[in-house]
Protein backbone atom coordinates (compact mmCIF):
# COMPACT_ATOMS: atom_id res chain seq x y z
CA UNK A 1 0.00 0.00 0.00
CA UNK A 2 1.25 3.28 -1.17
CA UNK A 3 0.81 6.72 0.90
CA UNK A 4 -2.53 7.90 -1.47
CA UNK A 5 -4.24 4.45 -1.16
CA UNK A 6 -3.56 4.28 2.78
CA UNK A 7 -5.11 7.88 2.83
CA UNK A 8 -8.12 7.46 1.03
CA UNK A 9 -8.64 3.83 2.96
CA UNK A 10 -8.11 6.14 6.59
CA UNK A 11 -10.92 7.97 4.83
CA UNK A 12 -13.56 5.23 4.36
CA UNK A 13 -12.51 3.71 7.52
CA UNK A 14 -13.33 6.97 9.54
CA UNK A 15 -16.29 7.55 7.34
CA UNK A 16 -15.52 10.85 5.72
CA UNK A 17 -15.02 9.65 2.37
CA UNK A 18 -16.96 11.12 -0.84
CA UNK A 19 -17.97 7.59 -1.91
CA UNK A 20 -20.86 6.75 0.16
CA UNK A 21 -21.63 3.26 -1.44
CA UNK A 22 -18.16 2.04 -0.82
CA UNK A 23 -18.56 -1.23 1.23
CA UNK A 24 -15.25 -0.12 2.38
CA UNK A 25 -16.47 3.01 4.12
CA UNK A 26 -19.89 1.57 5.13
CA UNK A 27 -18.16 -1.53 7.02
CA UNK A 28 -15.04 0.25 7.78
CA UNK A 29 -13.92 1.12 11.39
CA UNK A 30 -16.52 3.30 11.81
CA UNK A 31 -19.26 2.09 9.61
CA UNK A 32 -19.36 -1.00 11.26
CA UNK A 33 -20.49 0.45 14.52
CA UNK A 34 -23.60 2.44 12.52
CA UNK A 35 -25.39 0.72 12.27
CA UNK A 36 -24.04 -1.70 14.15
CA UNK A 37 -24.70 -5.64 13.25
CA UNK A 38 -23.57 -7.26 16.20
CA UNK A 39 -20.06 -7.65 14.46
CA UNK A 40 -16.76 -6.38 14.66
CA UNK A 41 -14.75 -6.73 12.06
CA UNK A 42 -11.49 -7.69 13.28
CA UNK A 43 -9.80 -6.63 9.69
CA UNK A 44 -10.34 -3.23 10.16
CA UNK A 45 -8.36 -2.47 13.10
CA UNK A 46 -5.62 -4.47 11.13
CA UNK A 47 -6.23 -2.46 7.97
CA UNK A 48 -5.73 0.79 10.50
CA UNK A 49 -2.78 -0.20 11.73
CA UNK A 50 -1.04 -1.08 8.04
CA UNK A 51 -2.53 2.47 7.54
CA UNK A 52 -0.47 3.68 9.95
CA UNK A 53 2.79 2.15 9.08
CA UNK A 54 2.75 3.40 5.60
CA UNK A 55 1.98 6.88 7.29
CA UNK A 56 4.49 6.49 10.08
CA UNK A 57 7.35 8.37 8.72
CA UNK A 58 5.00 12.09 8.37
CA UNK A 59 4.56 12.00 11.96
CA UNK A 60 8.42 12.72 12.83
CA UNK A 61 7.86 16.06 10.15
CA UNK A 62 6.75 19.41 11.21
CA UNK A 63 4.10 19.99 9.04
CA UNK A 64 1.11 17.27 9.48
CA UNK A 65 -1.41 16.55 6.80
CA UNK A 66 -4.40 17.87 8.83
CA UNK A 67 -6.91 15.47 7.57
CA UNK A 68 -4.85 12.97 8.40
CA UNK A 69 -4.78 13.78 11.82
CA UNK A 70 -8.48 14.08 11.86
CA UNK A 71 -9.62 10.66 10.27
CA UNK A 72 -7.28 9.23 12.89
CA UNK A 73 -8.74 11.32 16.27
CA UNK A 74 -12.29 11.18 14.62
CA UNK A 75 -12.04 6.88 14.21
CA UNK A 76 -10.50 6.58 18.11
CA UNK A 77 -13.55 9.67 19.42
CA UNK A 78 -16.58 7.96 17.35
CA UNK A 79 -15.50 4.41 18.83
CA UNK A 80 -15.19 5.39 22.16
CA UNK A 81 -18.30 7.60 22.30
CA UNK A 82 -20.91 5.09 20.46
CA UNK A 83 -18.90 1.95 21.58
CA UNK A 84 -17.50 2.48 24.49
CA UNK A 85 -19.25 5.21 26.92
CA UNK A 86 -21.75 4.22 29.01
CA UNK A 87 -24.61 6.52 27.70
CA UNK A 88 -23.04 5.73 23.86
CA UNK A 89 -25.22 4.12 21.96
CA UNK A 90 -24.41 0.26 21.37
CA UNK A 91 -24.18 0.32 25.16
CA UNK A 92 -26.94 2.07 25.98
CA UNK A 93 -29.27 0.25 23.78
CA UNK A 94 -27.43 -2.78 24.99
CA UNK A 95 -25.99 -3.58 21.37
CA UNK A 96 -22.63 -4.57 21.99
CA UNK A 97 -21.60 -7.94 24.28
CA UNK A 98 -18.75 -7.67 27.29
CA UNK A 99 -16.28 -9.51 25.23
CA UNK A 100 -17.02 -6.54 22.33
CA UNK A 101 -16.47 -3.88 24.59
CA UNK A 102 -12.95 -5.40 25.60
CA UNK A 103 -12.09 -5.54 21.61
CA UNK A 104 -13.08 -2.59 21.21
CA UNK A 105 -11.57 -0.97 23.95
CA UNK A 106 -8.14 -2.46 23.18
CA UNK A 107 -7.88 -1.98 19.77
CA UNK A 108 -9.03 2.08 20.70
CA UNK A 109 -5.87 2.10 22.82
CA UNK A 110 -3.62 0.15 20.77
CA UNK A 111 -4.69 2.78 17.58
CA UNK A 112 -4.26 5.78 19.74
CA UNK A 113 -1.37 4.93 21.46
CA UNK A 114 0.51 4.08 18.03
CA UNK A 115 -0.63 7.55 16.91
CA UNK A 116 0.32 9.42 19.97
CA UNK A 117 3.74 7.60 19.91
CA UNK A 118 4.40 8.24 16.54
CA UNK A 119 3.58 12.06 17.01
CA UNK A 120 5.92 12.08 20.28
CA UNK A 121 8.57 11.12 17.81
CA UNK A 122 9.70 7.95 20.11
CA UNK A 123 9.86 5.65 16.87
CA UNK A 124 8.22 3.07 15.22
CA UNK A 125 8.89 0.30 17.15
CA UNK A 126 7.80 1.74 20.14
CA UNK A 127 4.36 2.96 18.65
CA UNK A 128 3.58 -0.74 17.22
CA UNK A 129 5.14 -2.74 20.14
CA UNK A 130 1.71 -3.12 21.80
CA UNK A 131 -0.26 -3.77 18.55
CA UNK A 132 2.59 -6.80 17.73
CA UNK A 133 1.85 -8.30 21.26
CA UNK A 134 -1.59 -8.06 20.75
CA UNK A 135 -0.85 -10.08 17.69
CA UNK A 136 1.25 -12.56 18.88
CA UNK A 137 -1.36 -12.98 22.21
CA UNK A 138 -4.11 -13.53 19.29
CA UNK A 139 -1.92 -16.33 17.48
CA UNK A 140 -1.54 -18.26 20.72
CA UNK A 141 -5.46 -17.60 21.77
CA UNK A 142 -6.22 -19.28 18.35
CA UNK A 143 -3.53 -22.30 18.20
CA UNK A 144 -4.51 -23.04 21.99
CA UNK A 145 -8.76 -23.86 20.67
Amino acid sequence: MNREEAVELLKKHAYVHEDLEDERLTRGFLGMLRPFDGTLIEANFHELMEILDVLADEFEQDTLDRSVISCLWSICQYARAWALEPDGMLRRNELIDDGQLRQMAEWVDIVSYAVATLLEGAGREEAFWDYHEHVKEQERIRGAK
